[in-house]
């Protein structure tokens, strides 16, 4: 049986079909070899001196990942990579010629504050952080010199060796401060080098150097540097206050990677940077938020290693950062600021907002201000109006009224072709799930997603051209003096560029950064249309005239595939960790999410083309090769594992300890969960060692509870279910003295008000790698000796009572002291959880039988309740 059934004109269809595909390819490995910096060669060891060398980077990064074991907070690697970090500032101080004046040091930090995180209300409470620092300048700089702050941290996430997030980071700035020393350039302002040693604990070092340091005072732009991943693009994710600081780096950076859309999209990904405190929370200082963008697969993982850092990120960072770096302390602006926070309103010429900016293939830059965007992206709209009323002006009420009638159902065409375009992916991936044994095939094997959905995309595109081949026309065809099928195409054309228009006001309207791209489409559109009616071609039924077309599109659909290209990338690496909700809605997340973000950016890249190519494309034989394509490759993917080393699962296992006072167990279980939509039951049974050691039968109750996952809330709100495995408690008081533990220290007081403080001293026990202790407080708590005093909102656990959540972070060694004041004779109730990186055999034999492809993010957490 054939499955198509050829009829006339049906070959060029094809032919254009084929064409599009090979130039879309083009794009793509041009974009590819973009993204992962085929086009930068990175400089070895031996590189000259006045030149930044990704291969000396590297060389602090082996130390920091290889040589020091454990950067994480309560961990003696996090100890040893500050001395190594301030060994080697001392080093460059010691070599400095005369004509600089540097200082280092190291600050301890201490503070208390509240802030919102992934939407919760928490407080955080933290001691003995160390910070490192260097400030060169000079040898005539003063003390209160406006200064530049550059700054990353060197601690990393549970389980990880962060070479990636955020190795890479320090590493980075220490051979930037080396090339600064090396190259003799005297910075005309300071240049505060931070290495902070706490943001992976919620931003804790940056806050305690704006709170407490002597330089914070004097900075007047910072540079934060960032990393979600190993490498790519080492892209602007966040700019500001005003358009400053994007100005200064469209003007310096050698390789632009940078648009102001990613501020729009960065506000909705769980997660946040020290930028916040910087910019935002603590110091309203412009600056810039740069951040390895991907290489997601091995975020906050065990993978996470030096091997895994992409080839020329690095040295394109660097290169960018000592040109930035220059470019800010050189700049009249912060020169001639008598108050570094008064720079918070500096833009181009006055406080106009954020600024509108794009790189283009990191060739180069686009930036105007808020003010041109205004009105730049208004003008599609404008221009739209303007043709209308010509032609009412021309045609009289009547025709006008006709004309505008079939340009909405123009407009309600490519809408409608749009949306298809997200919802037939979607029902391809929800369908393709039905018939298949696990998700997110595509997770190991990105060119799957693109394979499985562009082209049922590509369908949805077509639908509305397929099913009304003969355009609803409401003008008449002896007014106008055009024949049908002209007046179907003007009024497809002007639908489609009226459709752009009106996206690209909307983005203005709406105070968002990211209109750029539509105005860059909607502008695209109209240089094409005007160059085909140049050479009178438009209404021509020849692939000639699709050429002419297409042809001015190019630069615009180049940009698309680099824009789309990169964020698809980015959200399928990011997959694997977003979270998981529970059945049996959680099985289809995160292919929706992939297919339906598959067909935005289809629409980004291909809409621009239906006004023309619709009408050869939208044929029954296209439309069932397109369908059997995304049918082949459902079934392909099917057959494809989701996981492996490349693209590990990840799975969070705890050992949790339940205990009453200092040295009794109540109850001691294995708790697993997992962050994406192949849940437990997947896991198991694809590591059969696993279930096997821990005896599993198919009836081992799942809990929807988050209580006994209290030591990483918030964090904690991304997981749905939870098994929770017996497990054995003899070995548990041969490995700790004691237990962390609650009590008074004195008696109570109270007020002539009705209110009462009780004194609490928490002893955190003989635990030596305490990650964090978290207490959680339900009941009538109207004040706390914390965050000034100053309680959270109230949270809610698994629909419990109101609780005021606060976090510990610090000096193991020593006791807690604080005090609680109720407003009411009622008890206070205090659950606390304490996570120990330190595991037991036990909990480390149960680590390893799971198979490489999973990652296994574990803890031991002590877990106790106290009521006063």
């Amino acid at each position: 049986m054939a499955f198509f059934r050829f009829r006339s004109g049906d070959g060029s269809s094809f032919a254009l079909l084929f064409c599009l595909a090979i130039l879309y390819g083009l794009m793509s490995a041009l974009v590819f070899s973009v993204i992962h910096m085929k086009f930068i060669k990175p400089l070895d060891v031996d590189a000259p001196a006045d030149l930044f060398s990704e291969a000396r980077a590297l060389e602090h990064l082996r130390v920091l990942t290889e040589e020091i074991d454990g950067r994480q907070e309560g961990r003696q690697g996090l100890r040893l990579a500050a001395d190594y970090i301030k060994g080697q500032l001392e080093l460059l101080k010691g070599r400095a010629n005369s004509n600089f004046r540097i200082e280092v040091e190291e600050s301890t930090v201490n503070g208390s504050f509240n802030m919102m995180f992934l939407g919760h209300s928490i407080s955080l409470q933290y001691r003995a952080h160390a910070n490192v620092l260097m400030r060169i300048s000079s040898v005539d700089s003063f003390d209160n010199d406006t200064s530049v702050l550059i700054n990353a941290h060197f601690d990393s996430p549970l389980g990880s060796p962060g070479a990636g997030d955020c190795g890479s980071c320090v590493a980075s700035l220490l051979e930037l401060a080396r090339l600064v020393v090396d190259s003799g350039w005297v910075p005309p302002q300071p240049l505060i080098f931070l290495f902070n040693g706490a943001e992976e604990n919620f931003m804790l070092g940056s806050h305690g150097f704006m709170t407490t340091h002597k330089w914070h005072h004097t900075v007047g732009a910072f540079i934060n540097v960032e990393a979600s991943g190993t490498g790519g693009p080492d892209l602007v994710c966040q700019s500001g206050p005003g358009s400053w600081p994007s100005l200064v780096y469209t003007k310096s950076a050698i390789y632009p990677m940078a648009n102001s859309a990613a501020q729009d999209l960065f506000s909705i990904i769980p997660g946040d940077t020290d930028y916040r405190i910087f910019a935002q929370d603590y110091g309203k200082i412009p600056g810039l938020d740069i951040i390895f963008l991907l290489g997601g697969y091995f975020y906050h993982t065990s993978y996470d290693t030096m091997e895994r850092i992409l080839p020329g990120s690095i040295q394109a960072r660097g290169d960018n950062l000592f040109s930035l770096v220059k470019a800010f302390a050189t700049s009249p602006v912060l020169r001639d600021a008598q108050n570094p926070q008064s720079l918070a309103s500096v833009s181009v010429e006055s406080n106009d907002g954020h600024a509108v900016f794009f790189d283009y293939l990191s060739w180069f830059m686009v930036f105007y201000p808020r003010r041109v965007a205004v009105v730049l992206h208004s003008l599609p709209v404008v221009f739209l109006l303007f043709l209308l009323l010509l032609h009412l002006a021309n045609t009289g009420l009547h025709a006008f009224c006709l004309t505008f009638y079939d340009l909405l159902k123009g407009m309600f065409f490519h809408i409608f072709a749009i949306i298809l375009a997200i919802i037939v992916p979607i029902v391809f991936a929800v369908v393709g799930l039905v018939f298949s044994s696990h998700g997110m095939s595509w997770f190991a094997h990105p060119y799957l997603a693109f394979m499985m959905f562009i082209p049922c995309s590509l369908v949805g595109l077509l639908i509305p051209r397929f099913v009304w081949r003969s355009f609803p026309l409401s003008q008449s065809i002896s007014v106008r003096r055009m024949s049908k099928e002209e007046l179907a195409d003007e009024a497809i054309f002007w639908g489609a560029f009226g459709y752009y228009a009106l996206l690209t006001m909307a983005y203005l309207l709406a105070g968002l950064n990211g209109g750029f791209l539509q105005f860059l489409v909607s502008a695209s559109l109209l240089f094409a249309r005007i160059i085909c009616k140049m050479i009178n071609c438009y209404n021509d039924q020849s692939l000639g005239s699709v050429a002419c077309y297409v042809l001015p599109l190019l630069p615009c659909l180049t940009y698309s595939v680099q824009f789309g290209g990169v964020l698809v990338q980015f959200v399928i690496e990011k997959m694997g960790m977003i979270g998981s909700i529970p059945p049996p809605y959680g099985y289809y997340m995160q292919d929706v999410i992939v297919a339906a973000m598959i067909g935005v950016v289809t629409g980004w890249c291909v809409g621009p083309l239906v006004p023309i190519v619709g009408r050869w494309l939208a044929r029954s034989s296209i439309m069932q090769l397109l369908l059997h394509l995304s049918v082949l490759a459902l079934a392909l993917s099917s057959q494809f594992f989701p996981y492996s080393i490349e693209a590990p699962k990840r799975v969070a296992l705890q050992h949790t300890i339940l205990t009453a006072d200092s040295n009794q167990i109540v109850d001691s279980t294995y708790d697993f969960t997992v962050v994406d939509s192949n849940a437990l039951p997947f896991l198991f049974k694809h590591a059969p060692e696993a279930g096997k050691l821990l005896q599993i039968s198919s009836d081992v109750p799942f809990r929807t509870t988050k209580e006994g996952w209290l030591a990483l809330f918030p964090i904690s709100s991304l997981f749905s279910r939870t098994l929770m495995v017996p497990a054995r408690t003899d070995d548990i008081l041969k490995h700790y003295e004691s237990f962390p533990h609650l009590s008074t220290y004195k008696p109570q007081q109270f007020s002539d008000s009705g209110t009462r403080k009780v004194f609490l001293e928490f002893n955190l026990g003989s635990l030596k790698e305490v990650w964090v202790a978290v207490l959680n407080i339900t009941g009538p708590l109207s004040s706390w000796s914390f965050a000034d005093n100053v309680v959270p909102a109230p949270e809610r656990m698994d629909g419990g009572p109101p609780s005021y959540i606060c976090r510990l972070s610090g000096a193991s060694d020593e006791t807690w002291t604080f005090w609680l004041e109720a407003n009411s004779s009622q008890p206070l109730r205090v659950d606390v959880a304490v996570l120990d990186q330190h595991l037991l055999e036990g909990t480390k034999r149960l680590k390893g039988s799971f198979p490489d492809w999973v990652d296994v993010i574990t803890g031991t957490s002590f877990m106790s309740s106290y009521l006063f």
